[in-house]
């Protein structure tokens, strides 16, 4: 039986109450080796795949994320549906610290990361003005509900390049833009997972007000830390919320994404891309 669940998300998910690992397996593909280990396993009676996003021990930062490795390993186990966990700051009042917010846009403030299988001879445009897959946000902002968490469903995930935190010009700039949150890694794994034709859904966990807020600086290191460690238990409540409540069939578009994406002419794609590229493509180029 293959995973068809994937979850991101950080180390402290290895020890989710009710995960029962079964195995790790260490891929490899065509861009080199995602983050770490795929760690396989039961998960309310549903085998799941997690990867630890930053490899065990946080040892990678975000702008040298393998993110096209980390997504199709989990296209290689036979993922059908991501759960992307990812801590955040908040650019709103209305999304205080230990509440989870299910963005539905993102907005693109990385320089230079390469968020796309494609190239080398074939291009392929898709569609990404719905970045998230509804069917699957609607599971996880129900999941949230049900596990008792402070949820808010819809707003805009504003990826930054980091590792630096925003200055405070940045962070009212990107509030006056109406931006809710504010991560570093969540926009590239949305657009490889579309190209993947794997849905994808953001649990964008708040941990703190980013450096707008006035009393932003009176926050303690020991507060974030305490925030951090609420998070990571509300975030495996959700998860097995969303993995007990997640619909057998798909009824999302995500699936076939590629489907009017690809442009070039078949014969003229080069057949060492055709190669690194038919697990994504070859039910289109016959």
């Amino acid at each position: 039986m293959k995973p068809t669940i994937g979850i991101i998300g950080g180390s402290g998910l290895y020890s989710m109450p009710g995960f029962e690992v079964k195995e790790e397996i260490l891929l490899d593909s065509p861009w080199g080796r995602p983050s770490d280990e795929y760690v396989i396993g039961l998960l309310a009676g549903k085998e799941v795949a997690f990867l630890a996003r930053h490899g065990r021990g946080h040892r990678v930062s975000p702008s040298e994320l393998n993110f096209r490795a980390n997504i199709y390993g989990f296209k290689q186990l036979g993922v059908e549906r991501l759960i992307s966990l990812s801590a955040v700051g908040s650019l709103k009042r209305e999304h205080p610290p230990l509440k989870f917010v299910i963005p539905d846009q993102f907005f693109d403030r990385t320089r230079g990361r390469v968020s796309t299988f494609f190239g080398e001879g074939i291009v392929a445009h898709i569609s990404f003005a719905d970045p998230v897959c509804p069917q699957l946000s609607e599971v996880v902002a129900q999941a949230c509900v049900s596990a008792g968490v402070d949820v808010g469903q819809g707003g805009t995930y504003l990826c930054m390049e980091g590792p630096a935190f925003s200055t405070r010009a940045e962070s009212n700039v990107y509030r006056s833009w109406g931006m809710d949150v504010i991560g570093m890694t969540n926009l590239q794994e949305a657009k490889l997972a579309r190209e993947a034709e794997i849905c994808y859904v953001t649990v964008a966990m708040v941990t703190d007000y980013d450096c707008w807020h006035e009393e932003h600086a009176a926050v303690s290191v020991t507060d974030i830390i305490a925030n951090l460690t609420h998070n990571a238990a509300n975030a495996c409540k959700v998860v097995a919320a969303s993995v007990a409540s997640m619909p057998a069939a798909r009824e999302c578009k995500c699936g076939s994404a590629l489907a009017h994406a690809l442009i070039t002419d078949p014969k003229a794609v080069p057949e060492t891309t055709r190669g690194k590229l038919e697990l994504l493509i070859g039910k289109y180029l016959g």
